[in-house]
This record gives C-alpha cells, sequence and structure tokens, in this order.
C-alpha cells in the first residue's frame, strides 16, 4: 500500500476541483459465479483504490460539505469464523488516513438528502449500478444516465499523470512479465496446446501472488483481435500471438505483446511481415513526445505499414494517399495503443473523457474509430504503442467482393495470405520531456532476437 500521506493527497486535489460539491466514489461489490456464495475474484475499482487504497468489498467514500467519510461494513462473528481476525472500520480508515466512518447502512440515507447535488460516476459493474439505484430509489436506466461528468473529468485530470510510485508499481509489473515471457519463449513448441502455454503464464502469475490485468491471450490464430479460447494446438509454421499483461501489488498494469514462431525460427514470409510491424512500432516510440498528438503516433505506425506491404506488394500506389483513404485498416484495424494505469485501458469506464478532447467524437473511418486515445500527449502520461499486421480472411474476402479501396491493395495476391494469421507487438511506455521511455526495458522483439530467445541465448531482463 502507498503512504497514508499520498492518499490524502490525492482526496485533498479532488476536493478542490469538487469544491463545495457532494461526490461518491463508490467501491464494487462481489459478484457471484454461480451462486451466492461462491464469487468471482474480487478486484476494487480503480477510481477507489486512487483515492482509498482499500481492496476490499462493499465500501464507499463520501466528499460532503468539505470532508470524507469512508462507509463500510464492520467484521461479524460469521465473517471472523470464515476468514479470521479482521480489523474494524476505523481501523481500515486510519491506515489510509480517514477518520471519519460510518456503517454501510447509513449510507442510503444520505445519499437520497443530497442526491439533487450528489455527483457519482458512471458505474460500468451491473452490481454496483443496482446497489446505487437502490440506494438512490432511481431506476438502472435513470442512475446509468445521471452520473456527473463534473467528477469523471476531475478523476481524469487526478489520475492522468502518473508519479514515482506509480511508475515503480508499473515496473514492478512488467517485472512478472518478463518472467513469464522468459519462461513462455523457452516452452513453445510444436505438439504443445495454447493451454500449455497458458499454464506457464498462470505459473509465474501465481509464484508472484499476482492477478492478470486482463484476460491473456495466447493463440495461434492472431488475426483474432481478442481471441481467449486455448484449445488449439501448436504446429510447425504457426505463429503464437500472446498478450497478456500483470497486476502489481498495488494494481498497476504490465500490457506487453509477443508474436513468436513456433517452430522457433520465422518462414522466410513470416519474418517480411514481422519485420515490417517492428519498423512500425519503432517509428511509432519514436513520435511518441510531449505535445504530439496520438492521432499523429497512430499514422506514423499506419504509413511505415502501408510502405513496407507496398513494397511487398500486397498494397500498390501512394502509401500517404493509402493510409489518408484508410485501406491500411484491412491489416491494421484497430487504434495504436491506450492509456496504461491502474486499469489496463485506464480510466475508458469513463468513456472518451481520457482519450479525446471534451467534445470531440472519434473518426467514423475503419479502423481509425477504434483510435482509443487521440489526444495530445503529456510528461507523465502512460500508454501502449501495439501495431499489428493481420490477414482476416472473413474481412479480406468482403472487401474484395465490394473492391473496397481496389486501388490501393492487391487481393490477388492477398489469397497466398488467408491463412497466415496476425503478428502484434507491443510495449508500454512512459512519456517525458525527454522523450519516451518503454516502463521496465524492452523484452527482445527484433526477429532474430527473438528467435534467440526461444533458443535460450538471451534472455529479457
Amino acid at each position: 500500500m502507498f503512504t497514508t500521506e499520498r492518499y490524502i493527497e490525492r482526496r485533498k486535489k479532488l476536493l478542490q476541483m469538487m469544491a463545495g460539491e457532494t461526490a461518491l466514489i463508490l467501491g464494487e461489490r462481489l459478484v457471484p459465479r454461480n451462486y451466492a456464495a461462491n464469487t468471482f475474484s474480487f478486484r476494487q475499482s480503480s477510481h477507489f483504490l486512487y483515492l482509498v487504497g482499500l481492496n476490499l468489498p462493499d465500501m464507499a467514500l463520501l466528499l460532503q460539505d468539505g470532508q470524507y467519510t469512508l462507509f463500510g461494513e464492520e467484521p461479524s462473528m460469521d465473517d471472523i469464523v470464515w476468514t479470521g481476525p479482521l480489523p474494524s472500520l476505523a481501523e481500515l480508515g486510519q491506515t489510509v488516513g480517514l477518520d471519519k466512518v460510518k456503517p454501510l447502512s447509513e449510507l442510503p440515507a444520505i445519499l437520497r438528502k443530497s442526491q439533487n447535488n450528489l455527483h457519482y460516476l458512471p458505474p460500468f459493474q451491473g452490481e454496483q449500478l443496482l446497489w446505487l439505484s437502490a440506494m438512490l430509489e432511481k431506476s438502472p436506466a435513470e442512475v446509468a444516465s445521471g452520473y456527473s461528468k463534473k467528477l469523471a473529468k476531475a478523476l481524469v485530470d487526478l489520475r492522468v499523470i502518473k508519479d514515482d510510485a506509480e511508475i515503480k508499481e508499473m515496473q514492478a509489473a512488467h517485472k512478472i512479465s518478463v518472467e513469464a515471457y522468459n519462461a513462455m519463449a523457452m516452452a513453445i513448441a510444436p505438439g504443445k496446446s495454447e493451454y500449455d502455454i497458458l499454464a506457464v503464464l498462470n505459473g509465474i502469475m501465481a509464484k508472484h501472488a499476482a492477478e492478470h490485468s486482463f484476460s491473456p491471450i495466447v493463440s495461434v490464430h492472431g488475426e483474432v483481435m481478442h481471441n481467449i479460447t486455448y484449445k488449439n494446438s501448436l504446429k510447425e509454421g504457426q505463429l503464437l500471438l500472446i498478450d497478456s499483461g500483470a497486476e502489481s501489488k498495488e494494481c498497476y498494469a504490465s500490457d506487453i505483446t509477443r508474436t513468436f514462431p513456433v517452430s522457433g525460427k520465422f518462414t522466410a514470409k513470416q519474418k517480411e511481415i514481422y519485420d515490417i510491424v517492428h519498423r512500425a512500432q519503432t517509428k511509432a516510440i519514436n513520435t511518441v513526445a510531449v505535445g504530439v498528438e496520438n492521432l499523429t503516433v497512430h499514422l506514423a505506425a499506419s504509413l511505415e505499414i502501408a510502405k513496407g506491404l507496398t513494397e511487398l506488394g500486397l498494397m500498390k500506389g501512394n502509401p500517404e494517399e493509402a493510409v489518408k483513404a484508410g485501406a491500411h485498416a484491412l491489416f491494421l484495424p484497430h487504434g495504436i495503443g491506450h492509456m496504461l494505469g491502474l486499469d489496463v485501458h485506464d480510466m475508458e469506464d469513463l468513456g472518451d473523457l481520457v482519450g479525446y478532447p471534451e467534445g470531440e467524437p472519434r473518426s467514423s473511418q475503419f479502423g481509425l474509430n477504434c483510435l482509443r486515445l487521440k489526444r495530445e500527449l503529456a510528461a507523465g502520461w502512460t500508454l501502449t504503442i501495439e501495431p499489428g499486421i493481420y490477414f482476416i480472411p472473413e474481412l479480406i474476402k468482403m472487401w474484395e467482393g465490394e473492391k473496397r479501396h481496389a486501388d490501393f491493395i492487391n487481393y490477388a495476391k492477398l489469397h497466398d495470405y488467408l491463412d497466415f494469421g496476425g503478428i502484434r507487438l507491443e510495449d508500454d511506455i512512459l512519456v517525458t520531456d525527454k522523450g519516451p521511455v518503454i516502463i521496465g526495458g524492452q523484452m527482445p522483439i527484433a526477429s532474430q532476437a527473438v528467435e534467440e530467445w526461444m533458443q535460450g541465448k538471451i534472455k529479457a531482463n
């Protein structure tokens, strides 16, 4: 846990931003897995963690009349019987500098009296939405639409710049990922299954008592963006895409992707595509700078991909014009990356407030509409850079049938790539006044280095 003073300082800043207002930061509840007493693993709301630091269910923080109150349940004898001795609510409050505590049972009446001037964040979890609905005596639809943009924007402004302690937590998460990727790189081989490699990853996570920051992707079908099935066997000549991340003890995330040749060596065709993605990632990272729009970073990677695919004959015409028209999105249908922090997609529960200037909509262009972060970058921001090239058979066939961007895409040659899969490379970046820094240091990424990594000749540090 961070120091008590750190949580007090964060709450002071929020109090100043919400001067004179009543603001509720509602924690999460336990979510049943298949019956009430059998729940999914608990993970607290990141906003509550940021301001309070207590990773426990059924809690709330209320700012009212210029002071904070922590609401929660006192441990019952039943709780103690099943879980052992537990701290009192007052003791929990003292650990994070909150002297005023009240039983959770008193919160509904207070909220109903204050709801005409009550600011709360958009509930993204069903249990939380129904809880708030019951306390406010409003329908879930009314609650969902009545959240406070002022409070949401205040939390974005507070959380978007990471301090040294937060960076250390992200480095700690990265260190776990390094160990996991070292182990997975050595385990990949024909005849193994995706589950075998996932088991290696899970073992490292368990060793460090760490949670995944998201459901890991371990797939020979890298062309499927979020493929979280693990039933395929690894075969000679295939690629294995692994996109995974760990959470530090304070729940800060890492998010890293590497793509491996199952046989331990890229084929000539695979290496050509891999090297284009690597060049695109390098170009994107080198474009990161204070004051640069992340859209510019995305387009720099997109242009590098269009140039590379044009050199291979898979695209044609002018690469700049192809990117402007959106033709490259057949191969890169997502944005260059996203904010990273306490959430793997940091603060995206607040919509596009974190990713776009207020009031600015996303592009309607295919691919560009998936750009999660467009804003100008600032020192202290942490984000991912993750370009990829994917050969999605259904999408290729649809575009070819529509003759979409036929001036820029060589569909005839693409027929030889329908079983290729996909390649993505991702690292976590800290924006500084002196340029981009890869958080925790970069793991092996060049095609030759990846082959040597799998052979045990080198290791990530």
